[in-house]
């Protein structure tokens, strides 16, 4: 059988990395290419590429609830990240075509992709300008298993939806306004307003969502309409996201 090699820039594209960094990581040994001569072009063993991807996405919401805690220190792998909403909206177009594949999802495949892509854009947009020190998001996801997790070490929902609605004290009922209220079409309430078609859209079909926001924490899914926002023992920065379908 003929080995599958994968081109430096067919490898970057896959991983959503730079080539620069994907020299920096075979020089590292952390990604090692082949090469057919000793000055040649790098190539990548694409079942390699395929197992290198699995290692990094084994527990995708555990280490984006890592990241996201309040003094965590740790770096997410470049593979997950988006430092600004064009690298996003690039990657959550490779999502939707990913998804597209996926037979069991045939009917709603565009509405996973829409809810993923409101709650990745409204970090953005409610962050733009105000990152308190990480900027970007966590963006990750596994077709085969139907997981979805997106991530910002940002304000949080509370003190974005405190400009507009000062008597909020809590993260429980900022979290339940944020998916239950609509406020306005006006900065920086977006938030408040894109999550309750997310709610909608999951409320409707076989997709499950669990949502965090400082020590708030909620789930829906189609048999339970109803929020049920409870308390949670650790408190993140900024927002964590799990869509399962």
């Amino acid at each position: 059988m003929e080995l599958k090699l994968l081109t430096i820039g067919q490898t970057a594209n896959i991983l959503g990395v730079s080539i620069q960094t994907l020299r920096r990581w075979d020089k590292a040994n952390k990604l090692s290419s082949i090469r057919r001569k000793k000055t040649g072009h790098r190539y990548y063993k694409k079942d390699e590429i395929e197992k290198f991807i699995e290692h990094n996405t084994k527990n995708l919401f555990g280490l984006a609830k890592k990241w996201t805690a309040i003094e965590s220190t740790i770096k997410i792998p470049p593979i997950f990240y988006c430092k600004d909403i064009s690298i996003f909206q690039g990657r959550l177009s490779k999502l939707e075509t990913c998804l597209s594949k996926v037979k069991r999802i045939k009917k709603i495949y565009p509405l996973i992709t829409a809810i993923a892509g409101e709650i990745g854009n409204n970090s953005f947009d409610h962050n733009l300008g105000n990152w308190p020190n990480v900027p970007g998001i966590f963006f990750a996801y596994d077709s085969n298993k139907g997981r979805i997790v997106l991530a910002d070490r940002g304000q949080g929902i509370l003190k974005t939806l405190k400009k507009v609605k000062s008597n909020l004290s809590t993260h429980q009922k900022a979290l339940e306004v944020a998916f239950n209220e609509i406020i306005s079409g006006r900065a920086p309430e977006y938030r408040g307003n894109g999550l309750k078609f997310v709610r909608n859209v999951v409320a409707e079909n076989n997709i499950i969502l669990i949502f965090q926001t400082g020590n708030a924490k909620l789930k829906i899914d189609k048999s339970k309409i109803d929020l049920n926002v409870k308390q949670t023992n650790n408190h993140l920065q900024g927002c964590l996201a799990l869509i399962k379908f």
